[in-house]
């Protein structure tokens, strides 16, 4: 794969005790070390208009002024420093760069993969959340919806952190031509993520949530694919699909109580590459969450090596009934029965 990657997001630091650390990125890149095409682009940082394409003005300004003045706490959980503005200019900026590859054919073993940080997906239209002070991926789907160099219409957002993808699901919530995805722990910070909340207006029914049992594992993840997400973007061809990828679903990850292992992130991957194949469409990921450094590195370095040749290995593991019946609500809201 193609990583777009830049120092400038290391400068992005919460502090010594935050999960959110530049270490993360470190790890990410050590854990890629050894493995074979791992290719490192840096890409121009988001400008102030193309972030304003989905976050209110007002508030963007607030941050930069927020950051310039020495920054401090935004919330209990998001935290800035001095640099923090322009290291959400990069991560936003290396997310418009995986969208532009992947609408520029690059795909197989030069699939993008933008490793940006601070991540985005909690970040609303007006304000700040859970360590995200702006929506990478949305900033990247609304670049590509108003790109003049390619010809997009729709685009599908697929999020796998286990939180909830609170802040993509309410910039796109009324809208047709972004359809959002998110398959999270139900219950697990922001709370938000109902499989009735579907989208309103023009958007009715443009965004699906798959809020899983804690204890839910690898069968239960591929069988939401398989079942429920894969149908419905298939229905809904989109031009691009973009993966919110977090890692923290992982059953050693400190933070949730979903139960997958590093081979589930192969097993998706599978299956979102082989959606992108059948729709005709460009795929790009953009980091979220991971906060156990050896499994976030293990899991990334996984997801490369499945477009480099590795076949995943199937489940184990039998889907519980807890995961079954929430699939068949899922199913019979979204009208795929």
């Amino acid at each position: 794969m193609r990583f777009g990657y830049s120092n400038t997001c290391l400068e992005h630091d919460p502090g010594p005790r935050h999960p959110e650390t530049p270490d993360r990125l470190r790890a990410i890149r050590e854990g890629l070390k050894r493995k074979h095409g791992v290719e490192y682009v840096e890409a121009d940082p988001a400008s102030f208009e193309t972030i304003a394409g989905v976050h209110d003005r007002s508030y963007l300004e607030d941050v930069r002024e927020f950051c310039a003045d020495g920054g401090g706490n935004w919330d209990p959980d998001t935290t800035a420093v001095e640099e923090t503005w322009d290291a959400v200019r990069m991560s936003a900026g290396l997310a418009c760069w995986a969208a532009d590859r992947a609408l520029d054919g690059d795909d197989g073993r030069e699939t993008p993969f933008s490793i940006g940080r601070p991540p985005g997906h909690h970040a609303i239209y007006d304000d700040a959340m859970g360590f995200c002070f702006v929506n990478n991926v949305a900033v990247a789907a609304q670049w590509a919806l108003d790109a003049d160099a390619y010809d997009v219409d729709r685009v599908a957002i697929v999020d796998w952190d286990v939180h909830h993808g609170n802040g993509t699901q309410d910039i796109f919530y009324d809208r047709e031509d972004v359809f959002v995805v998110s398959v999270h722990e139900a219950g697990l910070y922001p709370g938000t993520g109902a499989v009735e909340e579907t989208g309103a207006g023009d958007g009715e029914g443009t965004t699906m949530n798959v809020p899983m049992p804690a204890g839910a594992a690898d069968s239960g993840y591929v069988a939401a694919f398989e079942r429920a997400i894969v149908p419905a973007l298939e229905g809904y061809d989109p031009d691009l699909v973009l993966v919110s990828a977090g890692f923290d679903a992982h059953r050693h990850d400190p933070i949730s109580r979903i139960r997958l292992t590093s081979e589930a992130y192969a097993l998706l991957t599978d299956r979102i590459r082989s959606l992108a194949t059948s729709v005709d469409a460009g795929l790009g990921f953009v980091l979220e969450g991971g906060y156990g450094l050896e499994v976030l590195a293990e899991c990334v370095a996984l997801v490369h090596e499945t477009f480099d040749g590795r076949d995943p290995l199937g489940p184990d593991d039998e889907v519980n009934e807890k995961v079954t019946e929430l699939l068949e609500e899922v199913v019979a809201v979204h009208g795929l029965e």
